[in-house]
């Protein structure tokens, strides 16, 4: 992609949002007086994440703001389109889902109208079973194994169960947040949990402190066959994210990015993005997933258009070079 110019509104507005932050003056006329993040179910990396830099949002820019608990990527999707929730987290796969109108929240209807705002992280899809159940692999896991995938419509629920099925599991699906599943899983109501999030998952490390788990990696043969079948990548989850790992587990994975109704002010998007952006070791205080939550990897959007006041940002101080075709236009 080359980098050639922003419409000269978006120009205009962002390089003044620039200005304004060199003297520490910007104008806020335009700027919502609230927001809401739509992140996923309590218990999963999206609450987590999402909430922090909600509230470090907030906090930095001395506005009223925070998380909202919603049904994970899809939802958030549809909710940022339609400006229910000002900005949102999504994944790669169902960013494309959306965009194409399959989203089965809405089918039909393309959400175009959500842009992307700043890379997060990879979501690592992972399989965690009790140890006393004696399930060490995929190949372990029984005809009719109850499965919990995360709330209805997730990046988990989404792709998780298709990619079971092509590995030849017979499950029975259940949904849930990633708490509640948590906590069926301890109490022998379910068998698994299928983890699609970011590493590591709040309710794994809750289950490691209660009881003894087995983190169930796939198969270098399962991981070529996934990986040949869906948009995900080869991942490794490190050996020090969980005490239960002895050695790096062998994984697939999606990106995340957070995603900005499109129709909000450039200056307002920027001052988030720099918020979030310039300094990561807060960030990481927030959860050790936003380790990836930097500059470089803008370029991990291959799907959605930008929003103009981000696509600045990013040019301003990551040296992006995002194509006009990328960036979201009403002009």
């Amino acid at each position: 992609m080359t980098f050639t110019k922003l419409t000269a509104l978006a120009m205009t507005t962002a390089l003044t949002a620039t200005a304004a932050f060199a003297d520490g003056h910007v104008d806020r006329s335009d700027w919502p007086e609230s927001f809401t993040v739509g992140t996923a179910s309590q218990g999963g990396t999206y609450f987590a994440y999402g909430s922090g830099w909600a509230n470090l949002v907030a906090e930095e820019l001395g506005l009223s703001g925070g998380g909202e608990v919603t049904g994970g990527p899809m939802q958030n999707m549809a909710l940022v389109h339609t400006g229910e929730a000002q900005f949102g987290m999504t994944t790669m796969g169902p960013a494309a889902e959306s965009l194409n109108g399959t989203n089965p929240i809405a089918p039909g209807l393309q959400m175009t109208n959500a842009c992307a705002m700043f890379p997060m992280y990879q979501t690592p899809f992972s399989v965690t079973a009790l140890r006393s159940s004696g399930i060490e692999s995929v190949a372990d896991i029984p005809a009719g194994a109850r499965i919990g995938f995360g709330p209805a419509g997730s990046t988990s629920d989404t792709y998780f169960p298709r990619m079971m099925e092509e590995l030849g599991v017979e499950f029975e699906r259940r949904n849930g947040g990633w708490s509640d599943l948590g906590g069926q899983l301890q109490d022998g109501l379910l068998d698994v949990i299928a983890f699609a999030a970011g590493v590591p998952v709040p309710a794994v490390s809750q289950l490691e402190v209660q009881t003894d788990v087995n983190i169930i990696e796939f198969t270098e043969e399962e991981q070529a066959q996934i990986m040949a079948a869906f948009p995900v990548s080869q991942f490794d989850i490190a050996a020090d994210t969980y005490t239960t790992l002895e050695a790096d587990a062998r994984s697939v994975s999606m990106w995340n990015f957070a995603i900005a109704n499109c129709e909000l002010p450039a200056s307002f998007v920027y001052a988030v993005v720099d918020v979030v952006m310039s300094d990561n070791e807060r960030m990481v205080n927030i959860h050790r997933a936003a380790r990836s939550t930097l500059p470089e990897n803008y370029d991990k959007n291959t799907v959605m258009m930008w929003h103009p006041g981000a696509a600045q940002w990013f040019a301003d101080n990551a040296g992006a070079m995002i194509s006009d075709d990328m960036i979201h236009s009403d002009m």
